[in-house]
């Protein structure tokens, strides 16, 4: 669909959105991974901290790439990134505070991190396969297949919708744990660890405004075959 100039009329603002949130997180983490935090943990050494503060405790695992940090609610696994687990900085240990932020809406069957992850499955499967099938209702003009591949991506829709209040959550919860549980001591500190965690959650958003154009351009080019039929 690139070759649609209608398609990129809807598809660049998101597309701009998504570069910049990309480069905000990008900034922000380089920048204060370079800051280290007056207490001179590492995000693995503040993880027992935090979690006992959160009231939380899940293993910890190691994994490869930068801001591939993640918490898997199937196995109540925290993985953390070596750059991460291993400096003491201050992106170090906000980042580790956001995951157990998840952590914590696990163990209290947080009902949006629910959803979220009872829909993984689903949109590893309609996120590639509705642009698939609206093509070739698309090439074969015939609405059947148009129809199932605008109400399959709305799958993809649907989980960045319930993603984006997932993690305003998680930050949230991570700030509190930070203040208390003292890991991080200073006004400055707090401040680096929520310029980190915002620039996070710009690329939810940005994630969400992708999805929705994409979305739109489904239902504004099926609304203009069915008229031109």
């Amino acid at each position: 669909m690139m070759w649609d100039p209608l398609y990129l009329l809807f598809a660049v603002p998101a597309l701009l959105l998504a570069m910049i949130a990309q480069f905000k997180v990008q900034s922000a983490y380089q920048r204060y991974l370079k800051v280290p935090n007056r207490r001179g943990i590492t995000g693995g050494q503040a993880a027992p901290l935090i979690m006992r503060t959160a009231g939380v405790n899940v293993a910890l695992e190691g994994i490869a790439g930068t801001l591939s940090d993640h918490y898997d609610p199937r196995k109540k696994v925290l993985r953390l990134s070596q750059g991460v687990a291993n400096y003491p900085s201050v992106a170090s240990v906000a980042i580790v505070a956001h995951e157990i932020g998840h952590a914590q809406q696990d163990a209290e069957a947080y009902q949006m991190l629910r959803v979220r992850t009872g829909l993984v499955p689903i949109v590893n499967l309609t996120s590639w396969l509705g642009p698939i099938l609206f093509m070739l209702g698309w090439l074969l003009q015939a609405e059947v297949f148009l129809t199932l591949g605008i109400w399959t991506f709305a799958g993809a829709v649907l989980f960045s919708l319930v993603t984006l209040p997932v993690e305003l959550n998680a930050s949230r919860r991570a700030m509190q744990f930070l203040e208390q549980s003292g890991v991080l001591s200073s006004d400055e500190e707090l401040r680096g660890a929520k310029t980190v965690l915002n620039a996070a959650a710009l690329t939810y958003i940005a994630a969400l405004a992708q999805a929705l154009s994409t979305f739109s351009y489904y239902l504004f080019r099926f609304g203009g075959g069915r008229r031109r039929g």
